[in-house]
């Protein structure tokens, strides 16, 4: 009958208007933009745990681990941008392709990086720091806040957590 025809037929339009919906949103996901969820406070006072942010997939160009499943289509990256110092950057390690990692780029190739007594060096310089005021954390425990002036002259926040493992570490070469 008619009336059985005109709900067969909104049901198949239905489907493939979802179905447009999905690849459309599959395609924007993977060449343009992704959204993520902070799932740490190692990038406090910039990104706090549970804040959402999309993130442009372009930027820096396109290379195997920018599409699902990382599969070697080609080597090394096309229509790519170097970062710069300064830019906060999500990446997978080449070990690790499940992994996201959302840090600020504070090395550029060929740099040396080095933290002595929580104190930042680049190059053998020390990087740019003062105290700007206190943070206060969810548990009340206070950290000093402190901007950071890279060599290009970007600033950032960054909380001071008192002395911990990490500030002594030994130079690293950014490859």
């Amino acid at each position: 009958t008619e009336k059985s025809r005109g709900k067969s037929s909104g049901l198949g339009e239905t489907i493939k208007i979802v179905i447009q919906a999905l690849l459309l949103a599959l395609i924007v996901r993977t060449f343009l933009f992704q959204p993520f969820n902070i799932p740490s406070g190692s990038m406090k006072e910039t990104l706090l745990i549970g804040d959402y942010l999309f993130v442009s997939k372009y930027a820096y160009g396109y290379s195997r681990y920018s599409f699902p499943f990382g599969p070697d289509l080609f080597d090394g990256r096309i229509w790519g941008a170097e970062p710069k110092r300064g830019d906060v950057v999500v990446f997978k390690l080449p070990r690790d392709n499940s992994t996201d990692y959302i840090k600020r780029v504070i090395g550029l190739p060929g740099d040396q990086i080095e933290v002595q007594g929580g104190v930042l060096f680049i190059n053998g310089k020390e990087v740019e720091h003062e105290k700007v005021g206190d943070w206060v954390d969810d548990d009340g425990v206070r950290y000093d806040q402190v901007r950071e002036t890279l060599p290009n002259g970007v600033s950032y926040l960054t909380l001071d957590r008192g002395h911990g493992s990490l500030d002594d570490t030994q130079v690293y070469e950014v490859p």
